[in-house]
């Protein structure tokens, strides 16, 4: 058939290349209606084949494809593929679907991973059945019972936009396929294929006459299991990483030890499984459907991953390519019934309980509202169970909402019949349950403690089993362990039945056949028959080296929040910081009589009370369910805790040995039952007498690491301890053994090791020297370890690799990150970063996520045990990598500079202190003083100086001193014995402020006490710091944190300074420098503020900033959604409201101003643009979506707030960006004190972030409303702006001036309109005003005259807060907060020259006086409602408040009028009253006040204090004793604007 495409398709879609290409319309705004189908039905094993041309991030999802037997010429096409209906068989991500229902979950490759370049076919076999192939590869049968008219569908769907049919023809090695399966299938009886069969027909061979299955020798075994290792071929590795476990062997394959042990596993397990049952019906066959000798890789062996060890099949033919590549029938053996085929498998019944949702082939039952319901949830088996045959679930989800779980068990009800009950245990009939840890017959308890486990505490992931024995015995096993006898004589026809009930939401049945699952069942059941299983062995052997030692070590299973490491001799709580309990860990085999089991502890955490316990129990660990803490445990058990002894968590001795709380690290405990049946502890190899009698013989040893002990090793005879983490008894030149970092041409240690954070399954040890992946059979990721600190120019960083696992494919990943650890959200995988981050995985070299290289010069997948990997990055900016000390040559190039060099010691020091590590190390090596060092350069401003102190000696009082000193260093004589104090509170030859335990001091002198926690408390690992900050403060940082300000009025040109002094004889340096600027004398910094008006300003206009002088332009690298134009100076977003980032091609300069102008707004979208500099060459960069994203380097002002790497530091900055109108001029200046500043219509908004770098380049993002800018040149003038031609105040004649400002200014309104033209406060404000009904005629006509005073807007105008006014010149402040309606002014007030030389205040009004007073174009006294209105009053005598002066008529009423200069007095409740109303518009009510602003004329009024009696300021520039002015005579006040406030 024709390799082409339908041309009717869905409705964005557009053909092209003949009908071969499909590309999806609007790929960024819409996710579906991509579907094509084939232009004709597909032919039986024509593989139709598209590859994927292009796709995108915005969505979720994927390509998807399969099969439909719907007509393309009739369909009415639906929105996506799991749309279609009659007979449509469709593949996404992956799972399959029939006519938009889940048939199969975990098919195949997953869709959604695939990227552009990988190829996807679907194909319908000669059988009928549906076959999916990706990249040239099968996956096996997806469904079968297929029509034979087809037509090949697929769905550019969600990130898949253009796809191309490439082929459609029938692959080239399934020619003759029927005939060579019925060859196979022929051949498979007379001759076994693979090891497994093998093993099969050996373990027939001793099958005595009962049926029992007896284990040939290990020489037999293991011949019969590698006769063929020479003629097998490599395990070949697979190219992508493991998710799961793998699931089959390739038959040809010799089996590694851990994969032959797992075959004994099985054997063991059937063994086990056959004691007690006569081993009636225990097959071992070699059926291909069951795990035999076929080739089949088992479809969905292993729950559908294609990665995995041994496993069945279940129906498929197709071969695996997993990377482990062995074949199914390797671990096939199964336990059950013999001869039962895959059709008659155990399924869930299709009749089940109302809100039961089955899926997965009937394999998966779901609960339905797992939130809203907890029962009707009943679900049983499609058939009876057999003899002996296990019926196993796995909790596949649970909600932590509900009290009770999962419960099941047995009935005799056939679920045909049945009607369904809301819970199995209202069934009073043939039904047995287990219920929590019990277990109900016919609803009623029989048995209330059947086992340690409970149901209702198991978690996602664990296995709940049962069997009928053929005795009539019924068994539950949980996680492969049998708990025992549940019930005896069990009818001989029951059904399994499962509740999900409560908690318990979905399980799936889990088949015999399912390696993976059986693997972890068997492991279990390896567990509790012997203890040594899941540790690394020298052989493989089923019985016991008669000259091994029988050595002590900690079992694997332990407290949830605890982790075996060290080859099973140490323990450890990971997180000890974040959890003090669930540390319990036993050991692996009980104690022999007098046996000593003795404990060291590695390493404590000082967050919790409580510490490390010790003792013995009864319990076994493999079935014992570990309490949070062993005090707990009601049984058997003997506990030494803090000082005292508890048996069965009751105190039985008070006062009994050394307190355990006491212990720190390095201290030892142990326990010892003697032969005699006493109980006897150690501490620190001292024996602390008897602590119980008559404990019995085979108790385990108990290890709780609670509270503060994080960490704890067994100390033996036999073997050499590992270090203490952190061990400083090797001295400042020690190196550990295979220590995994070194420094090229270093004579001294490197201080490399491996950052404290780290991912979720990594573990750090031996003082960051080592790393390791704890869980690594059942976990491959999550395990990222990075540098302490970052690598220098020509650094080496270089690891040994020290132990590896065969299961996974793919290996170890390094590389390299500009990202600091602080600021990393740990992915599964550092290649999942994208930023910042250059990886090699395997001979990839990927640069944020992105492969850039293939073949590199070598290969880490192919690595080993010892194998040694080093990076290095050169100062040309180059990566480099070794392995085994050899370089590899240039990975790549342009990595960023270092972003900062590590801080020096200055080489002038006390006389008892040696440098070390290139000056960043300092050592006491003698006495207890003389231990001064100094910074080796000034601090800067806001410079960090961090120390982690690495050694203390106890036998001295006294620690680390630590502050800033103006003493030069290069001015102290070159010998160090003469010229400085021996103590740092002794050195008074220049100022020196300091920090001497918690007392801060200057020249010795006590300053204040109790600054902070006291430095006398430090110990090894805590990190201290001093800043000499901007506002000439000394600041002190602990462990990180700033303790506040400890001196003031500190010196600029100053060196950090700390002194060695009594416990404290070694630290090393943590912090670096910025990158070094030049140091010439700087300019002064530009003004944050603006000058008030009326502040003379006499500064020179060269030192305003101008538009830009040189050309600017838009770089051609941008955002994908931006459209450049106008020779690069006009920048449009023209898709979507993201991608729109821009950057200018040339950086700007110091003290220049870039500006650029809002050209279009879409009102359909929110938010809107965001603006900023990025201190990196943008040359290279990979735009994100938003600038949000960027995260190195970048200072962005967004909204009102500032972010500096994507983390706000500063808010309420300048106007909301988002409610700037088309028209805004925005400009972004860095001053030469290397501050940004943002300009809105040429006003600065001041100061917005420091310590900008140079060089820097500005940043625009087009996101949101805004969509169009414009850069502003020379010959673009900025809007507002009246001409070109830029006048300083300083050129103005002083005519044109009242007291330093323009006439005009000091009584007119600002001209220009208000520039938020979208300020909804004003609109509601407006809207109020028209509910007032007051006649238009009041109001002046030109609206550029009403201003609003909300933040945005005043901000946008670059307004100030207090203006000066009038003649003589008063102050008054704006009304920050309110809405200006500008009064109609009288013409003769207009014209007077007197009148403009008036003073503005406010006077505070109600809503009903607002008519009068308008009516009579003056503020009323009498008669008027307002109560800021004062009543006439009778002049009185000389001396008072009210004295008459020479324009008040003596003996005369005079009216008085209360007006204020600011709102803030004015606006007060009690002047203003609150009225409620409903806005119209959105019809919420709101809270209003209203007010005038008025002209006074001077001399006219009386100033005075405020006549409330408020004790506190109400205005910071107005006192209280003159904020109240009263008026004296009539008509010296004149309605300016009436003021409104809505909350």
């Amino acid at each position: 058939m024709a390799a082409e495409l339908h041309p009717r398709s869905g409705k964005l879609i557009g053909l092209s290349n003949s009908n071969r290409t499909a590309q999806r319309n609007q790929p960024v705004q819409e996710f579906n209606h991509g579907l094509v189908l084939s232009r004709e039905p597909l032919r039986d094993r024509d593989v139709f084949t598209v590859r994927i041309d292009k796709k995108v991030n915005s969505w979720s999802g994927s390509i998807e494809i399969g099969v439909t037997a719907l007509d393309p010429a009739a369909l009415d096409f639906p929105s996506s593929a799991t749309g279609l209906k009659g007979g449509s068989w469709i593949v996404s991500g992956c799972s399959v679907l029939k006519d938009g229902r889940s048939v199969l979950e975990e098919y195949g490759r997953d869709l959604d991973q695939l990227g552009e370049g990988d190829r996807v076919g679907i194909q319908r076999n000669g059988r009928g059945e549906l076959h999916l192939w990706v990249n040239g590869q099968d996956c096996g049968t997806a469904a079968s019972g297929l029509p034979s008219r087809l037509w090949a569908v697929v769905d550019l769907y969600g990130k898949c936009t253009q796809v191309t049919v490439v082929s459609c023809e029938p692959p080239p090695d399934t020619e003759g396929e029927e005939h060579e399966e019925e060859e196979e299938e022929r051949e498979e009886e007379v001759a076994p294929a693979s090891p497994g069969a093998l093993m099969t027909e050996a373990c027939r061979d001793h099958e005595d006459r009962t049926g029992a299955l007896v284990l040939p020798t290990v020489p037999a075994l293991a011949a019969v299991m590698n006769g063929s290792a020479e003629e097998a071929p490599e395990v070949t590795r697979g190219q992508s990483r493991p998710d799961k476990f793998p699931n089959n062997f390739e038959s040809d394959t010799v089996l590694t030890e851990h994969q032959l042990f797992d075959v004994f596993n099985n054997a063991i397990v059937s063994l086990y499984r056959s004691e007690g049952e006569g081993g009636e019906d225990l097959g071992i066959g070699s059926d291909s459907s069951r795990g035999g000798t076929g080739s089949s890789n088992g479809a969905r062996g292993a729950g559908g991953n294609d990665n995995g060890i041994g496993g069945g099949a279940e129906g498929g033919s197709s071969t695996n390519n997993s990377p482990s590549g062995s074949s199914g029938g390797t671990a096939g053996m199964s336990v059950g019934s013999g001869g039962m085929t895959t059709n008659d498998a155990l399924l869930f019944h299709e009749k089940c309980g109302t809100l039961i949702k089955l899926s997965n082939n009937n394999k998966t039952a779901e609960r339905r509202r797992p939130l809203d319901e907890f029962n009707n949830g009943v679900v049983m088996t499609n058939r009876p169970l057999r003899h002996n045959e296990m019926f196993e679930i796995r909790i596949d989800k649970l909600v932590d909402k509900w009290s009770g779980s999962i419960e099941i068990g047995v009935t005799t009800h056939n679920p045909n019949n049945l009607d369904y009950p809301a819970t199995m245990t209202n069934l009073r009939s043939g039904t047995i349950m287990m219920s929590g840890c019990g277990i109900l017959t016919n609803g009623k308890g029989t048995r209330r403690e059947y086992c340690e486990f409970s149901l209702d505490e198991l978690q996602e992931g664990d296995h709940i089993g049962l069997m009928r024995k053929a005795s009539g015995a019924l068994h539950f096993y949980i996680n492969g362990i049998d708990q025992g006898v549940a019930a005896n004589q069990t009818p001989g026809v029951v059904y399994g039945v499962v509740d999900l009930y409560g908690m318990a939401v979905k399980v799936t049945i889990v088949h015999n056949h399912n390696h993976s699952d059986r693997l972890r069942r068997n492991n279990a059941i390896m567990r509790a028959l012997s203890p040594d299983v899941g540790r690394p062995r020298p052989a493989l052997s089923l019985t016991p080296d008669p000259e091994a030692p029988d050595r002590l070590l900690f079992h694997p299973n332990c407290g949830q929040k605890a982790a075996i490491i060290g080859d099973g001799r140490t323990a450890l709580r990971p997180h000890a910081t974040d959890d003090f309990n669930h540390g319990v860990v036993l050991s692996n085999r009980p104690l022999h009589s007098n046996e000593v089991f003795q404990v060291r502890i590695d390493k404590m955490v000082d967050k919790w009370a409580g510490s490390i316990e010790i003792g013995v129990t009864t319990h076994n660990p493999a079935y014992l369910q570990l309490p949070s803490t062993m005090t707990n445990l009601r049984s058997g058990t003997w506990m030494m805790t803090g000082n005292g002894v508890m048996h069965n968590g009751t105190t039985i001795l008070d006062e009994y040995g050394h307190n355990l709380d006491r212990l720190k690290a390095g201290d030892t405990v142990g326990v010892v039952r003697k032969d005699d049946g006493s109980l006897h502890f150690f501490v620190n190899g001292v024996p602390q007498g008897p602590a119980a009698w008559n404990v019995p013989p085979s108790v385990y040893a108990v290890v709780d690491l609670y509270g503060q002990a994080a960490q704890a090793t067994i100390m033996d005879d036999m073997a050499d301890l590992p270090p203490l983490p952190d061990d400083s008894s090797e001295g400042p030149m020690a190196m550990s053994p295979g220590s995994p970092c070194s420094v090229t041409g270093a004579s001294a240690a490197s201080d490399l090791r491996f950052h404290q954070l780290h991912g979720t399954n990594a573990v750090i040890t031996n003082g960051g020297r080592t790393a390791l992946r704890q869980n690594c059979r059942s976990e491959f990721n999550d395990a990222i370890v990075i540098s302490n600190r970052c690598l220098r120019d020509g650094e080496l960083f270089e690891i040994v690799i020290q132990k590896m696992v065969d299961r996974w494919s793919g290996s170890i990943e390094a590389g390299v990150t500009a990202i600091r650890p602080e600021e990393l959200e740990f992915p599964n995988t550092m290649t999942d970063i994208d930023y910042d981050t250059w990886m090699l995985s395997g001979t990839a070299i990927m640069q944020d996520g992105n492969t850039m290289r293939n073949n590199y010069g070598c290969d880490l997948d192919s690595l080993s045990t010892g194998s040694r990997i080093g990076m290095m990055r050169t100062a040309s900016g180059d990566l480099h990598y070794y392995i085994n000390g050899v370089d590899q040559g240039v990975a790549c190039t342009g990595l960023p500079p270092v972003a900062g060099v590590a801080h020096r010691l200055h080489n002038k020091h006390g006389k008892n202190v040696v440098l070390l590590g290139d000056g960043c190390q300092a050592v006491r090596v003698g006495g207890y003083a003389h231990g001064i060092v100094f910074s080796a350069k000034e601090l800067k401003t806001d410079e960090l100086f961090e120390v982690k102190i690495n050694e203390v000696d106890e036998q001295w009082s006294g620690s680390l001193r630590i502050g800033l000193t103006t003493l030069q260093p290069p001015d102290l004589p070159s010998c160090p014995l003469s010229g400085l104090s021996p103590s740092l509170t002794q050195l008074r030859s220049k100022v020196t402020w300091l920090l001497a335990g918690s007392e801060v001091r200057r020249n010795g002198v006590l300053q204040r006490q109790n600054y902070a926690c006291s430095l006398d408390r430090l110990t090894v690992g805590n990190r201290v710091g001093v800043k000499r900050c901007s506002d000439d403060t000394m600041h002190i940082f602990i462990d990180g944190e700033d303790m506040g300000p400890a001196a003031t009025a500190v010196a600029k040109n100053v060196y950090a300074v700390l002194d060695l002094y009594g416990k404290v004889t070694a630290l090393s340096i943590v912090s670096s420098t910025v990158v070094e600027d030049t140091e010439s004398v700087k300019a002064p910094s530009l003004s944050s503020d603006s000058c008030s008006e009326g502040e003379e300003d006499t500064t020179p206009c060269e030192n305003e900033p101008a538009l830009v002088p040189m050309s600017m332009a838009f770089l051609e690298n941008h955002g994908k959604n931006i459209q450049l134009s106008n020779q690069n100076l006009t920048a449009a977003r023209v898709s979507s409201y993201n991608q729109g980032l821009l950057v200018t091609a040339q950086a700007l300069p110091r003290q220049q101003l870039f500006q650029f102008q809002i050209d279009r707004l879409n009102s359909s979208w929110t938010s809107s643009l965001s603006l900023g500099v990025i201190g990196h060459s943008p040359d290279r960069l990979n735009f994100p979506s938003t600038a949000c994203c960027l995260k190195r380097s970048v200072w962005l002002l967004q909204r009102d707030s500032v972010f500096h790497n994507s983390l706000k530091i500063c808010e309420n900055y300048g106007p909301n960006l988002d409610t700037c109108p088309e028209g805004t001029v925005l400009g972004v200046l860095v001053d030469a004190n290397g501050c940004l500043h943002l300009y809105v219509n040429g006003m600065d908004q001041g100061v917005a972030a420091q310590d900008i770098p140079s060089p820097c380049h500005p940043l625009i993002d087009l996101y949101g409303q805004c969509e169009q800018v414009t850069i502003v040149t020379n010959h673009v003038p900025a809007v507002g702006a009246e001409s070109s031609d830029v006048r300083c105040q300083g050129d103005m004649e002083k005519a044109d001036m009242v007291d330093g400002i323009k006439e005009s200014v000091c009584w007119t309104p600002p001209p220009e309109v208000n520039p938020n033209k979208t300020c909804e406060y004003q609109a509601l404000c407006s809207r109020f005003k028209e509910l007032l009904t007051l006649p238009d005629g009041y109001f002046n006509e030109d609206a550029k005259y009403n201003l609003c005073y909300c933040e945005s807007c005043h901000k946008l105008r670059g307004d100030e807060a207090y203006y000066k006014r009038g003649e003589p010149p008063r102050d008054y402040a704006l009304p920050f907060g309110w809405c200006r309606f500008a009064l109609r002014i009288k013409p003769h007030c207009e014209v007077s020259n007197t009148f403009k030389k008036w003073h503005i205040a406010y006077h505070g009004t109600s809503v009903g006086s607002l008519r009068r007073a308008l009516d009579h174009s003056q503020l009323l006294a009498a008669e008027s409602s307002s109560v800021f209105s004062a009543s006439p009053v009778k002049v009185e005598g000389h001396g008072s408040y009210g004295e008459p002066e020479e324009n008040s008529a003596p003996e005369r009423e005079i009216p008085r009028v209360r007006l204020s200069p600011t709102m803030r007095y004015s606006g007060l409740e009690v002047f203003a009253p609150k009225v409620q109303f409903r806005d119209p518009r959105s019809l919420r009510c709101h809270h209003a006040q209203v007010g005038f602003q008025v002209c006074v004329r001077p001399g006219s009024y009386k100033v005075g204090p405020q006549s409330l009696g408020v004790s506190e300021s109400l205005d910071p520039r107005f006192s209280n004793t003159e904020i109240e002015w009263i008026t004296k005579e009539k008509g010296g006040t004149l309605l300016y604007g009436l003021l409104i406030r809505v909350e």
